[in-house]
């Protein structure tokens, strides 16, 4: 069983910066692939960016130049480095890994972009 904890959520300001942190249990190299999404209130889960195993990454439009997805093998964790945030990036982020073609979630952590 993954499993997956997020970290580094909280309260910025409009133009300011946070980095998230997925730790997961067992060992990341075994996963297909990482990812963050999010979901804000009355919305669906979108797709924030994705990291493969062998360190492709994808990010959606609107996070491209903004974000940054990387991942510590060493350490088992993936992170999400977020820059210049606006009030519209406000949402709870989810890591997300694949393994064997099954989904993991993590429980999420609240970002709060203030104007």
């Amino acid at each position: 069983q993954v499993q997956l904890v997020e970290s580094g959520g909280g309260l910025v300001q409009a133009g300011g910066s946070l980095r998230l942190s997925c730790a997961a249990s067992g060992s990341i190299v075994s996963f297909n692939a990482m990812g963050w999404y999010r979901q804000a209130p009355g919305t669906q889960r979108e797709l924030v960016a994705t990291i493969s195993s062998g360190g492709r990454t994808n990010y959606a439009d609107s996070m491209k130049g903004r974000f940054t997805i990387s991942r510590d093998n060493a350490k088992n964790t993936v992170y999400l480095q977020m820059n210049s945030l606006k009030p519209e990036d406000t949402a709870l982020y989810y890591c997300n890994a694949v393994k064997q073609f099954i989904n993991y979630w993590g429980q999420g952590t609240q970002v709060t972009v203030s104007s």
